[in-house]
């Protein structure tokens, strides 16, 4: 690879130290600003496929099958002493991080529109994100408690601005089922290891969350097909959720993955036919078209959730935070079909 392609590569770790990691997690955005400026390791990261130098699937492959490093010193020996072992396995996963956290910045919305709720996940992973209906939520002036169940439900907190129509109740699921290219068996204890390392070195809470979801979806079991969101298998989960529920397609940091627009654009277009609600919860740049609506300024790190092409509200990518924006860019005519 050429000194340009390089130096992509490194503006990357930089993009992920600087927006996503700072303030979350110190040692990766150590780690993410030393592989930025380390030529070696960049050049193993060249080696692979353009969607495989992501630093999350680079950060959790190393301590996957190492542990954690104390710092970037063992971080490197330990990556240029195994270069095969970590190649084979960022060619194997995926970054298929199922972070349970960010039904806290969808439950505003879902609580909203006309229920029952029938939803379909596109890149569910192992669906913790399918079951927003059974966990508890702290937004600090309002909390929402989990429906009781022999097991202990994750609450997950977040902070959410004052402008945020925060629901009285968890919103009424009478069917779920979710898409994913490689599903994750949530009984398998071999692939839950794997969602365990994807999160982040110094967040225990989250880490405890996740467990604690792992273990619900283990017994609830929700459905979750094989298959590509562009394929058959999407439109025919649509039409078969029930006729009296309202289908909702959702999906968190999944078609930033998809890396031609159009691509998207056209997922985007077939959602909205087959089901009257599509929630979008992305980085902004995923839907540009979507983006340019709230404005030029863009806050850093944020997904930018949307409900049918309609901005709705800054997120947190893990779902610590909400910024609620509908209402003052639609006005409150225009934002009936949140309601």
């Amino acid at each position: 690879m050429d000194e340009e392609g390089l130096a992509e590569i490194s503006a990357r770790y930089v993009r992920f130290a600087d927006a996503e990691a700072l303030g979350r997690s110190p040692l990766y955005e150590a780690l993410a600003r030393a592989v930025a400026a380390d030529r070696e390791t960049l050049g193993f990261l060249s080696t692979l496929p353009d969607m495989k130098r992501q630093p999350n699937l680079l950060l959790a492959a190393v301590r996957h099958l190492f542990g954690t490093p104390t710092g970037w010193t063992e971080f490197r020996q330990m990556l240029l002493a195994h270069p095969d072992a970590v190649r084979s396995l960022m060619l194997q996963r995926s970054t298929q991080t199922n972070e349970p956290g960010r039904c806290a910045s969808l439950l505003p919305v879902l609580a909203r529109l006309p229920q029952p709720l029938a939803l379909l996940e596109v890149g569910t992973s192992a669906g913790l994100c399918l079951m927003p209906d059974l966990y508890g939520y702290d937004y600090g002036r309002k909390a929402i408690r989990a429906p009781v169940m022999a097991l202990e439900p994750p609450v997950f907190r977040c902070s959410a601005s004052e402008m945020t129509p925060l629901p009285t109740a968890a919103p009424h699921v009478v069917w779920r089922a979710g898409l994913d290219l490689s599903p994750i068996d949530a009984s398998d204890p071999a692939q839950v290891a794997w969602l365990k390392t994807l999160v982040w070195p110094e967040q225990t809470e989250r880490l405890a969350n996740l467990q604690a979801a792992v273990k619900i979806a283990a017994t609830v079991k929700p459905r979750i097909v094989k298959g590509d969101l562009r394929g058959s298998e999407f439109v025919r989960l649509c039409s078969e959720a029930p006729k009296d529920a309202t289908l909702v397609v959702f999906h968190t940091a999944v078609l930033d993955y998809i890396s031609d627009l159009a691509d998207r654009e056209a997922f985007a277009e077939q959602a909205m036919r087959l089901a009257p609600y599509w929630v979008s919860n992305e980085f902004p740049r995923t839907f540009p078209s979507i983006a340019t609506r709230t404005g030029t300024s863009w806050p850093p790190g944020r997904f930018l959730l949307s409900v049918n092409r309609s901005p709705v509200a800054w997120t947190d990518p893990h779902g610590a935070s909400l910024t609620w924006i509908a209402d003052e860019l639609n006005g409150p005519a225009d934002a009936e079909h949140l309601r």
